[in-house]
């Protein structure tokens, strides 16, 4: 018999540093290598954010000094 499902493939998963928000409403977070500042804030409610860990997909940012980047663009 013919079946349209297709066998996923697992994703590889790795235990990753993360920022967490702190405030009890907000689920905000982020990975810690594509994190502007060295301690960030909450980009939804700008409250203040712990670091943890998290298992999550493997996913390689190329551009390691994320944190040494200017923010914005300047204009003139």
């Amino acid at each position: 018999m013919y079946s349209r499902k297709k066998v996923l493939e697992e994703i590889p998963e790795e235990m990753t540093a993360v920022w967490s928000c702190t405030s009890e409403g907000c689920n905000g977070w982020m990975r810690d290598n594509f994190a502007f500042e060295t301690v960030p804030t909450c980009g939804l409610c700008h409250k203040p954010m712990e670091s943890g860990m998290k298992m999550l997909p493997l996913l390689v940012n190329t551009n390691r000094d994320q944190k040494t980047l200017r923010k914005g663009v300047s204009i003139g």
